[in-house]
């Protein structure tokens, strides 16, 4: 069998895998969810399983990373500049992605979520911030920056949650442009609705 057989079934076995660690998490906590009704459900065997991971917890691990990778991927390619004369299409991207993984990212931001996930996108968002983004709201007092930081961060955490549980009605880009215009202008100033079609 060639080697690019091979890696399209490990991609394929570890995407069920996945998919299947998400149908578990929405009816219960991963450290309810054993091996054994994972691989039923994924109609695997156990040492399938373990060929590709230690146990629930290091799936659930990996699966957090591959996202908070995408996500990292994606914010290193803009620069401050980006951030100062496009937001829009940043956080397009970022509500496009969030869209792409609903499911995921439904549960790791919702009542029974992963703080571990959220404390780990927060860093990354931060670490972002301080290299390049703080150029753009330099305001010459950190404590400014970082309440700033929080109150950005927060608002767009809930603005996914938000998102999610009323049934992701609007597209990726009306979020985005909600947001852009948060930043810019605040919540009281809007000048156009940003939940028009885009």
């Amino acid at each position: 069998m060639s080697t690019e057989a091979v890696d399209r079934r490990v991609r394929r076995t570890r995407k069920q895998l996945r998919e299947c660690l998400v149908t578990l998490l929405k009816q219960k906590k991963v450290q309810d969810i054993t091996v054994r009704e994972l691989t039923e459900l994924a109609d695997l065997n156990r040492g399938t399983f373990y060929l590709h991971y230690k146990d629930v917890f290091d799936l659930l691990e990996k699966t957090e990373s591959e996202l908070l990778d995408d996500f990292n991927q994606l914010v290193m390619k803009h620069d401050a500049e980006d951030l100062k004369k496009h937001p829009y299409g940043i956080f397009v991207e970022i509500y496009t992605l969030a869209y792409d993984n609903a499911d995921l990212v439904e549960i790791l931001l919702g009542e029974n979520g992963d703080l571990n996930f959220m404390n780990r996108l927060k860093q990354l968002i931060r670490d972002k911030c301080l290299h390049d983004w703080m150029e753009v709201f330099r305001t010459g007092n950190p404590a400014i920056f970082d309440a700033y930081f929080s109150f950005i961060v927060s608002g767009c955490v809930g603005l996914v949650q938000y998102w999610l549980k009323t049934g992701m009605k609007e597209t990726p880009g009306q979020l985005a442009k909600l947001t852009e215009q948060v930043i810019r202008k605040g919540i009281g100033v809007l000048d156009t609705d940003p939940f028009a079609k885009v």
